[in-house]
């Protein structure tokens, strides 16, 4: 048995979903209760592009670009953005849209289903900013070092090599001093991006402290990190990198260290630690 056309207007005011249609003109002219009443405003508000109106204006341009785009094509999309609820708190959105045919197998338009996703996407969002340093968008210290734990019981059991470098930026204080901590955290930056460009797509990089970083390179010898690190060494000597209009250099002091007996992860960033000071007091 089919439901009625009068079932189905049931079903889809009652759903728990926010729902809405469009029409050959792309502009919407159907939304039902539970996206107005998610909104606060009525179907004439909504009607054509009004609905636009409630879209997040740094979502706004990706939004139109995907519906128009799939709109054209008549393909299936999803996307996430942030729509203005009644209480005026933004909520992260999930809009799935779908082409619609009629009887004869005509193209009608489109027909969307949206559900409040905000503390998925959030959740996934303060993921990130644990595993990121804010300044320079590397790895943290703490998910550096839980990936290192994880490559470091991976390579003894399985015999694989592992190696580490700890690095830090040479009279890096000078830079503080001359610049301020606005200048220095500039310098950060600037050597973080050379060395995101010059390690390998399995390496793990990330800030230790301060100015202190460390690579973490699976399935390599020491020698091997060494030629990595000596790029990174080059690539910084042939930069020009600039701070309120004044060039500086940028350098580092680096130490190695391949797994051979440490016990543990601090073990080999210790050897790594130690040899990074010894050379820098050589040079």
């Amino acid at each position: 048995m089919s439901l009625s056309l009068n079932e189905y207007k049931v079903i889809v005011e009652s759903a728990p979903n926010l729902i809405w249609r469009s029409g050959l003109d792309a502009k919407c002219y159907y939304f039902n209760k539970t996206w107005l009443d998610f909104t606060g405003r009525t179907l004439e508000q909504e009607y054509g592009d009004g609905w636009s109106e409630g879209v997040h204006p740094d979502d706004f341009e990706r939004c139109v670009k995907i519906y128009l785009g799939n709109f054209s094509k008549r393909t299936r999309f999803e996307m996430e953005y942030r729509l203005l609820r009644h209480d005026g708190e933004w909520r992260w959105i999930n809009d799935i849209g779908v082409p619609t045919i009629d009887e004869n197998g005509e193209f009608t338009g489109f027909i969307g289903s949206c559900l409040d996703v905000t503390e998925r996407v959030e959740g996934l969002m303060l993921k990130e900013m644990a595993q990121k340093d804010g300044l320079t968008e590397i790895f943290s210290r703490q998910y550096l070092m839980s990936l290192f734990d994880y490559e470091f019981e991976s390579a003894k059991r399985t015999g694989s090599k592992l190696s580490v470098a700890m690095m830090d930026i040479d009279k890096f204080k000078s830079i503080n001093d001359m610049y301020g901590h606005l200048g220095g955290d500039s310098a950060l930056k600037m050597f973080a991006s050379v060395v995101k460009d010059t390690v390998r797509q399995n390496d793990l990089f990330g800030r230790y402290g301060g100015d202190e970083f460390v690579i973490i390179f699976p399935n390599t010898t020491v020698e091997e990190a060494k030629k990595i690190v000596d790029r990174i060494a080059n690539s910084l000597k042939k930069m020009v990198f600039k701070i309120d209009h004044n060039e500086i250099e940028i350098s580092i002091s680096v130490g190695l260290c391949e797994l051979t007996d440490e016990n543990s992860p601090d073990e080999m960033i210790n050897v790594a630690d130690k040899m990074m000071y010894e050379n820098k007091k050589n040079k």
